[in-house]
C-alpha cells in the first residue's frame, strides 16, 4: 500500500516503522522542521554563545513501556545506554517517602510500602489495605469515579505525599478531576506488573536522540520519503472512494498522527466535499476530537552550583512539597543525566498564571526546598496543551475515522493517559489495523 502519514511525533514514527517493516509504502508528512513531536530536543544558546541541548519538555519512561522500549531498539538505540534505570522512588528531599526495592511485583510494591520512611504505621496499614482491595476488583471502578474518590478514605498525609504526585505525573491531571480508572489501569501495569514495570527509565541524552532522530534514519535507510516543514494544507476522499488524496497527491490510506486539533482541523476540512456516506463518521470523529479539553506542562531549567563529582541533588530525581506558592512537583539532576553540572529541570504539571510568576516561584522552592542559595533561570518550556484532561468517562476519539483513515496518539481512545507509551502504543495499533 502506498500510505501518507501526517505528523512525525512518537506516534507517527513508530507506525511508520510498522508500516515500512511490513513492506508497505510510506511518507511522512511533519510541519516542524524536526521530528518528535511534543518530546523532541530543543537546541539553545547561552547568553555567552555556547550551544545547550534541552528538551521541550521533561519526560521520563517506566519499565513498563514495553512497546516504546521494543520501538527503540528496533531503531537501533541502544536503550541501555540510553535511559538510567533505577527502581521507583518517590522521595522528597529530606528522604521521606516511598523507595521501591528490586523485586518482583508485587512484593516490591509491598516491600517499599512498608519501608516507606516518614509514614505511620497507620498509613502504611491504609495504603496496604487499599491496594489490596483494588487488586481484589481487578483493579477497576466505577467510570465517573474520580482519583480522589478511590483514595479518600486514606490518610491525608498519604494523599498529598503519595497519590497526588503519583497521579499527576501519570494523568497530568488533579487528583479531584482525574479517572480513577485509568489510574488504577497505570497502577496494575506497573507496580503490579511484570518484574520491572515500576522501574524509572530516565533518560541520559536529548529526547530527539532518545528516539525520533534514529526512528527517521531507520526509515530513510528503508526507503520512506519524509518531508520536514510540510504542513499539510488539504485532505480530501478521492473520486470513485479509490482512496485519499493529500494536498492533490493519490494514496491508499492516510494515517494522521498529528496533534488533536490539527487532525480535527483536516477531517472537519475533509467532511466539507466528502460523499454523503463519509460526512457523518467525519463529522463525528472531529467533533468528539474538538471536545477534548487541555492541561499545560512548565518546564523551568535552572542552572545551579553542582556539588561533587557534578551532582547537584541527592536523586537524579526528587518529589517535591507541592502547594500554591511551590508549583513544581518534581526536580531532575539533569547534571548526572548527560547534561552540564548543576543544570536541573524543575517540572510544573497543570502549570497555571504567567512564565514569570513561575520561574519566580521555582527559584524560590529551589531556595527553600533544596537550599540552593544561588541559582538561575536558563529556559522555561510551556507546553500549553500537553496533554489531555484525562477525566472520569472521558469519551475519547477512536482510532478508525473511515475506510482507509485512521488516526494515531497519545489522545486517541486506549487504556493510558497521554505519555510516550500511549502514543507509540497508538500508532503501532492503528498501523496494524490499517495494513491488515
Amino acid at each position: 500500500m502506498r500510505i501518507a502519514l501526517i505528523g512525525a511525533g512518537w506516534a507517527g514514527l513508530a507506525a511508520a516503522l510498522e508500516l515500512v517493516a511490513a513492506g508497505h509504502q510510506v511518507r511522512i508528512f511533519e510541519a516542524a522542521r524536526s521530528v518528535g513531536g511534543r518530546a523532541r530536543g530543543l537546541p539553545l544558546a547561552r547568553p555567552d554563545g555556547t550551544a545547550l541541548l534541552l528538551d521541550n519538555g521533561q519526560h521520563i519512561l517506566i519499565g513498563a513501556y514495553t512497546e516504546t522500549l521494543r520501538c527503540m531498539q528496533l531503531a537501533g538505540v541502544d536503550v541501555p545506554a540510553a535511559l538510567l534505570r533505577l527502581p521507583l522512588a518517590l522521595c522528597q528531599p529530606g528522604g521521606s517517602g516511598l523507595q521501591l526495592p528490586s523485586a518482583p511485583a508485587p512484593w516490591n510494591a509491598l516491600w517499599g510500602i512498608v519501608r516507606a520512611r516518614g509514614w505511620r504505621w497507620s498509613d502504611k496499614w491504609a495504603l496496604l489495605r487499599t491496594a489490596r482491595a483494588w487488586q481484589r476488583a481487578g483493579f477497576a471502578c466505577a467510570e465517573h469515579a474520580s482519583v480522589a474518590d478511590l483514595c479518600a478514605e486514606l490518610p491525608a498525609r498519604l494523599r498529598e505525599d503519595f497519590i497526588d504526585p503519583l497521579c499527576v505525573a501519570a494523568l497530568n491531571t488533579p487528583a479531584a478531576q482525574a479517572s480513577g480508572q485509568v489510574f488504577l489501569r497505570v497502577l496494575q501495569d506497573s507496580l503490579f506488573g511484570a518484574r520491572g514495570g515500576s522501574d524509572l527509565l530516565l533518560p541520559r541524552q536529548d529526547l530527539g536522540a532518545l528516539f525520533p532522530d534514529a526512528a527517521a534514519r531507520w526509515l530513510q535507510a528503508r526507503g520512506a520519503h519524509l518531508e520536514t516543514g510540510r504542513r499539510v494544507q488539504a485532505l480530501a476522499a478521492a473520486p470513485q472512494g479509490q482512496g485519499w488524496l493529500v494536498d492533490g497527491a493519490a494514496f491508499d490510506a492516510v494515517l494522521l498522527a498529528t496533534a488533536s486539533t490539527e487532525a480535527a482541523r483536516l477531517v472537519s476540512q475533509c467532511a466539507q466535499t466528502a460523499p454523503g456516506a463519509l460526512i457523518v463518521p467525519l463529522c463525528d470523529w472531529a467533533g468528539a476530537t474538538q471536545a477534548l479539553r487541555f492541561e499545560s506542562i512548565a518546564t523551568v531549567y535552572v542552572q545551579a552550583v553542582p556539588g561533587a563529582g557534578g551532582r547537584t541533588l541527592a536523586r537524579p530525581m526528587l518529589a517535591l512539597p507541592s502547594h500554591a506558592q511551590a508549583p513544581a512537583q518534581f526536580v531532575f539532576d539533569r547534571g548526572v543525566l548527560g547534561g552540564p553540572p548543576g543544570l536541573l529541570a524543575f517540572v510544573v504539571s497543570t502549570s497555571q498564571g504567567e512564565r514569570a510568576r513561575l520561574e519566580h516561584q521555582v527559584l524560590a522552592q529551589a531556595r527553600s526546598q533544596l537550599a540552593l542559595l544561588q541559582a538561575e533561570v536558563v529556559q522555561t518550556v510551556v507546553e500549553k496543551r500537553a496533554t489531555f484532561a484525562c477525566t472520569p468517562g472521558l469519551r475519547r476519539p477512536g482510532a478508525a475515522i473511515a475506510p482507509g483513515l485512521w488516526a494515531c496518539g497519545d489522545y486517541i481512545a486506549g487504556p493510558y493517559p497521554a505519555t510516550l507509551e500511549g502514543a507509540v502504543r497508538s500508532g503501532v495499533q492503528a498501523a496494524r489495523a490499517l495494513a491488515g
